[in-house]
């Protein structure tokens, strides 16, 4: 009888992958906030919506390698 490895249970999106992506998602935010605010600054908006953007992809990836609540 081989010993699997059973992944790790996370509850209620407490995971790495969530922490991660709801941290990057807040930094895009924030830097969006602070592009309204210097003017606007249109190129520093869209370059904060990309970071929005990427978010979710990383915690899909972050989810994908186990790092997440299936």
């Amino acid at each position: 009888m081989s010993q699997g490895r059973t992944p790790k249970h996370y509850h209620h999106g407490k995971s790495p992958a969530a922490w991660v992506s709801s941290a990057i998602a807040a930094i895009g935010f924030t830097l969006g906030s602070i592009a309204f605010l210097m003017g606007p600054n249109w190129s520093f908006f869209w370059v904060s919506m990309v970071i929005i953007l990427v978010a979710p992809i990383v915690g899909g990836v972050m989810r994908k390698m186990g790092l997440g609540q299936a």
